[in-house]
């Protein structure tokens, strides 16, 4: 259980800005781990050979050192055990922000690879919302099984636990790995932004006092 679901306050950044949930189910057990003042570590296991990929693209590239361990019933297929995870990723991102005091709050990054390009915008707003669009027509799968499906249901997920507010748009592409790719990578680099110090913020980055 989060320390936030059991009643802890957030942490705030002299604490360090770090989050751990872990989350089971009859259908998965997840650890998660995630340290917003990171290096970029990743270690990553999920039984998910392609998402774990996406998900040290998202440590690497968002300067995060994430733990990820999961175990699920991949005997019916990866749905679960990616839709859990990204929900405690989301929950462990949430209790890592603390209070966001003194952040820049909004992002956005663009990320080329190769013929493919994707453009994240992202507000940690305490709000969650979701704009994703991506070219139509990719191949269904990335390895034996990775749904391509999945992505836009692995943001939904951690937007609503996070409570950020997301656009992923990409406006062309041809190869689904790189489509996929470039999303995560671009959505590490807006977050990484996002949850900076602002030098110019000493308090909450809202007009309303709180996010």
């Amino acid at each position: 259980m989060s320390r936030e679901r059991e009643g802890e306050r957030p942490m705030n950044r002299s604490m360090g800005r770090t989050g751990r949930v872990e989350r089971a189910t009859k259908e998965s057990q997840v650890l998660i781990e995630i340290d917003l003042d990171g290096t970029g570590r990743a270690d990553v296991a999920t039984g998910v050979g392609f998402f774990d990929h996406m998900l040290s693209q998202l440590g690497a590239h968002g300067s995060f050192d994430l733990t990820a361990k999961t175990s699920g019933d991949l005997h019916v297929d990866a749905h679960h055990t990616i839709e859990d995870t990204a929900i405690a990723l989301g929950q462990a991102f949430r209790e890592a922000l603390g209070d966001k005091a003194g952040i820049r709050r909004f992002a956005a990054a663009a990320v080329p690879l190769d013929e493919t390009l994707a453009q994240v915008s992202v507000d940690i707003a305490g709000r969650p919302y979701l704009v994703h669009s991506e070219p139509a027509g990719m191949a269904p799968m990335i390895g034996p099984d990775y749904d391509v499906t999945m992505t836009r249901h692995i943001f939904e997920s951690f937007v609503a636990h996070a409570q950020i507010c997301l656009h992923v748009h990409v406006p062309y592409g041809r190869n689904a790995h790189h489509i996929v790719e470039a999303q995560f990578k671009a959505l590490a680099r807006a977050l990484r932004d996002a949850v900076a110090p602002d030098p110019k913020i000493t308090g909450i980055p809202s007009t309303k006092g709180t996010l």
